[in-house]
């Protein structure tokens, strides 16, 4: 019985059908106030509102040397879907997404976050999870910039922390102007907030937003550009009748005594694209770009087009592959990108779905429901062609730099692996230690190292290492029960290369269940404390998240 059922069975059988005092036999395991009013609002219409596109941010100031921006972040409200009242969210600059940021590689960016929120959250807060107890504000926010190679004061470390006006902060070093050198490859980052204990909450509540890094060399490539360059960031959200967001207060088994609790992952009962619910896109006869993101808290998007055509592959979240690669299908866990081209010449009139697959949980939950979850947006070939489209997809598009094994300087061997605290829950945990302990991953800058994610659990985790990209080596097969009772790596099949679609720069990779996932990384050109978590935020909120310190030679 999923979820769902769970409740609607729950509700159905309730001695209490109307529920709308707090005394029910079933108590919170119920939750029938919440799932009536589920039940009883309209069934949303799908591709009924046109697909939004963030505006690009203007700085503030700018010169030969230096970009300067200031971001606010505010409460406000938003038409999320047509026939819905308008929505309270949170935002970058009283936009959600946020607007995008666009710089030049080399260019040097400051920014300038300020919170501007309300004191008050949206969303249910557990004071049981690291950093979100009593004695720190509800609301508190810190801004990282997701993939970014820069220092490490401006990485938006989760204890770095503040409040509205900067009233309170938290106890890492606060900047309030971060730097960011950009000195990287042409590719799609994403800023978002990243507060100990309730980074889940804030960005559900919609603080997130696309960071592009230009070159010349992409210029040279003549990809679709302009108004053919769009970005589709993806997230799944549930609402209220009166238009609210929705964010359970309790896990599928409440914990007596607890007034709010974690819940072990969240999925949204409808698919959101650039703040849109089931967005359509009218669109020519020709190719686009699309840097699609999965900001989602907890689900992956296995995406196809219902008209079985195909992707042109041509970067991931680290920049440009060597060559395109065409795929009818593209797996996106939280917090990767993907870079595509879709060419809709001679296709006229069309309507082209894109589709969701992807079970929730991964791998082993539910398929979606292909008339909820399961459809994502649409695209029409309903526009005029406006000029000839002379872009093209190249066959190659440039070398790309691999770090060979034979230079590995470290190994380290790191269990994805979950616990039960002391009301039952289970939390997950990285190498066996919670965010408290001491730093157990310490290494000199410019020294390159093997990391091996054992995972232990059910679930696929979306490991991110912040500071710059890493390459995937391969995933391989394991016995979990002799690693358990031994601490020995038994392979049980062949080391298994990464997918066409991963062959790239990564900063977020997908540690599958019963498989050893190898990833090698040049750790710099900074030094400082760092992170590395699973980006199922409900996961890293609750424990599974450790810093790293790169230090000086």
């Amino acid at each position: 019985m999923n979820l769902y059922h769970k409740h609607l069975y729950f509700f159905r059988h309730c001695s209490n059908p109307d529920c709308f005092s707090m005394e029910c036999q079933y108590g919170e395991i119920c939750r029938a106030r919440d799932y009536k009013e589920m039940l009883r609002k309209k069934v949303l219409s799908k591709f009924v509102d046109a697909l939004p596109i963030p505006t690009i941010l203007k700085p503030v100031q700018k010169d030969a040397g230096n970009t300067y921006y200031e971001v606010n972040m505010t409460e406000f409200k938003q038409k999320l879907h047509s026939e819905m009242p308008e929505t309270t969210v949170w935002g970058y600059e009283n936009s959600y997404p946020g607007p995008t940021i666009e710089v030049e590689a080399g260019e040097k960016v400051f920014i300038k976050w300020q919170n501007s929120l309300p004191t008050m959250h949206l969303l249910p807060i557990d004071h049981t999870v690291h950093g979100a107890h009593h004695d720190v504000p509800d609301v508190r926010t810190v801004v990282h910039v997701h993939g970014a190679s820069v220092e490490a004061e401006s990485d938006g470390y989760p204890e770095a922390w503040f409040t509205n006006g900067f009233k309170e902060v938290g106890p890492y070093f606060i900047k309030k102007i971060y730097r960011y050198d950009n000195d990287m490859r042409a590719c799609m980052l994403w800023y978002h907030d990243h507060a100990l204990g309730i980074t889940r909450l804030n960005v559900y509540a919609g603080l997130a937003g696309v960071y592009i890094i230009r070159s010349s060399h992409e210029r040279s490539l003549n990809l679709p550009s302009g108004r053919f360059e769009i970005p589709l960031i993806i997230q799944d959200k549930s609402f209220r009748e009166n238009g609210s967001l929705y964010y359970p207060s309790q896990p599928d088994q409440p914990i007596e005594g607890l007034d709010v609790s974690i819940v072990a992952e969240f999925f949204g009962e409808t698919n959101l694209v650039n703040g849109k619910v089931w967005p359509y896109l009218d669109v020519e006869p020709r190719k686009y770009r699309f840097r699609i993101l999965n900001a989602a808290n907890s689900r992956f998007y296995r995406i196809q087009l219902d008209s079985e055509q195909l992707f042109y592959q041509i970067g991931t979240e680290g920049g440009f592959m060597e060559h395109p690669i065409g795929v009818t299908e593209i797996m996106i866990a939280p917090a990767e990108r993907v870079d595509v081209i879709i060419d809709f010449t001679n296709m006229n009139g069309k309507k082209i779905k894109m589709i969701n697959d992807a079970p929730a949980p991964f791998p082993s939950g539910d398929k979606p429901n292909r008339e909820a979850v399961g459809e994502v947006m649409e695209f029409r070939v309903s526009l005029s062609l406006s000029s000839i489209d002379t872009s093209v997809i190249p066959a190659y598009i440039g070398t790309l730099p691999q770090l060979p094994e034979n230079m590995v300087q470290q190994k380290r061997y790191l269990t994805l692996d979950s616990k039960r605290d002391r009301y039952g829950r289970e939390l997950m945990i990285q190498d066996d230690k919670k965010w408290d302990e001491p730093i157990s991953e310490i290494m000199q800058v410019g020294t390159v190292e093997l990391w091996y994610f054992i995972n232990l659990t059910g679930d696929t985790h979306p490991m991110h290492i912040h500071l710059n990209d890493f390459q995937i080596i391969d995933r391989r097969p394991f016995d979990v029960d002799v690693f358990k009772k031994k601490k020995v790596i038994r392979y049980t099949g062949p080391a298994i290369p990464p997918e066409p679609q991963e062959r790239g720069w990564k900063d977020t990779v997908r540690a599958n269940p019963n498989e050893v996932t190898r990833v090698i990384k040049k750790f710099g050109p900074y030094t400082g404390l760092y992170v590395w978590h699973c980006h199922m935020l409900e996961h890293e909120d609750y424990e599974m998240m450790r810093p790293f310190f790169i230090i000086n030679s």
